[in-house]
């Protein structure tokens, strides 16, 4: 859990960046024996490419540095529950396990609706869990969110 922790500040970091080109604020880091070998945050408006979540920049970091678009043995540490397309693309990559902060009751597909996790035809099954630094994670949503209004 301690591991879980330092990881996801990194992420929460890269939200904040995020946040500080008006995007919406969610970071993420891929891991590997250890190491962080990808990062990204949010950036489809700026970089005009509706694909562009924090989870997939971090994937095609993490799959470029290692030079196969398998990531096998990682984890994918993310502030926000991830979405259906995130979760489609972990999948694919064969991501070990995914680690959140907050949920996303509106889109996340873990814990709030669909709950892919649950489906029978993954042809992949990581484990995942929930809630690292989920306070944290939260505030820094709530208050972007709460600027723009």
């Amino acid at each position: 859990m301690e591991n879980d922790s330092a990881f996801m500040r990194q992420a929460l970091d890269l939200a904040k960046q995020a946040a500080r080109i008006e995007e919406v604020p969610v970071g993420a880091i891929v891991v590997a024996n250890g190491e962080v070998i990808g990062r990204g945050f949010n950036c489809p408006i700026d970089s005009k490419d509706p694909t562009a979540h924090a989870e997939i920049v971090a994937m095609r970091d993490a799959a470029k540095n290692l030079g196969n678009y398998r990531l096998s043995g990682c984890e994918l540490y993310v502030t926000i529950e991830p979405c259906t397309m995130c979760l489609g693309a972990m999948v694919h990559a064969r991501i070990k396990r995914v680690i959140f902060g907050a949920p996303e009751p509106r889109s996340g597909a873990f814990v709030s609706n669909p709950m892919l996790m649950d489906a029978d035809h993954l042809n992949h099954k990581l484990d995942w869990s929930g809630g690292v630094l989920e306070k944290d994670c939260s505030e820094l949503m709530k208050g972007f969110f709460k600027g723009r209004r």
